[in-house]
């Protein structure tokens, strides 16, 4: 199980690089550039995160990629849910609601509670407190 997918370390990078050249566009060339990431791979999560409403694109000679929000309103949830979906540690194997299994589950309680643990963390986490310096 991986907490953090490639896609949502490779977003982070990106928006991360964006932020630190914050009040001009960055381009999708020097991001590759710096970052070192293929070019088709970087392209389709900005897209995404352009589609979600975290990025402004602007096309042209001098275009790139802006922030849509300040960072501190950039939540790594929010790009956990992009590229993710929903956050659970766990799921149970009948992919029910209520699970036929309930009240003898030995996990079900222990598993809720690092779940919502760890979901308070993430949630507390944005990208202005992950800005590089």
């Amino acid at each position: 199980m991986k907490l953090i997918t490639r896609d949502t370390d490779y977003a982070i990078r990106a928006l991360n690089y964006i932020v630190c050249n914050e009040g001009r566009t960055v381009s999708i060339t020097e991001m590759v550039r710096e970052l070192k990431t293929p070019k088709p791979f970087l392209r389709k999560i900005l897209q995404l995160l352009g589609i979600n409403g975290i990025l402004k694109s602007y096309k042209g000679k001098n275009g790139g990629f802006m922030l849509a929000r300040e960072p501190d309103k950039i939540f790594l949830l929010d790009l956990m849910k992009i590229f993710q979906g929903q956050f659970k540690i766990s799921e149970c194997i009948f992919k029910k609601d209520t699970c036929p299994n309930q009240q003898y589950c030995l996990l079900r309680t222990e598993l809720e509670s690092i779940e919502k643990m760890v979901l308070e963390k993430i949630s507390a986490i944005t990208l202005k407190s992950l800005k590089k310096n």
